[in-house]
């Protein structure tokens, strides 16, 4: 599978390696139509958890970037309350993979090392496609 970016393949392998089922860009929300009713703007996040109803959408952009993410985020609750998402800035992903031993803690910029957020807390590990592929 391509992903758009590294920080993307590393999630899946974290994902695959507590067997938690996850699909790639699996649907593109429509956040707004012209005046034709073409989409004028759209957002397509990253993963989609279907055990737990989530999508994730990973930002290690800059400011500018992580501002239009999240605004787009907002959006798509807006119109769609029924979605639950949860966006994982630089810093949160940086602490997963330390968390979850896939980076030394040097990645983190301010050396605290750990984060205490666990998106999966109690979830068995296992294996999966993107793990045996690396």
């Amino acid at each position: 599978m391509r992903f758009a970016h590294n920080s993307e393949r590393q999630f899946a392998k974290l994902l695959d390696f507590y067997a938690i089922e996850w699909q790639y860009e699996p649907r593109t929300f429509v956040l707004e139509r012209d005046r034709e009713g073409n989409s004028a703007q759209a957002f397509t996040p990253d993963f989609y958890l279907p055990a737990y109803d989530l999508y994730i959408e990973i930002t290690t952009l800059n400011q500018r970037l992580v501002t239009k993410k999240n605004r787009k985020a907002r959006r798509l609750v807006e119109l769609h309350p029924e979605v639950q998402i949860k966006v994982l800035y630089q810093r949160d992903y940086l602490q997963l993979l330390v968390k979850y031993g896939l980076e030394a803690p040097s990645q983190l910029a301010d050396g605290t090392g750990a984060a205490k957020l666990d998106l999966f807390p109690g979830v068995q590990r296992g294996t999966g496609a993107a793990a045996e592929s690396a």
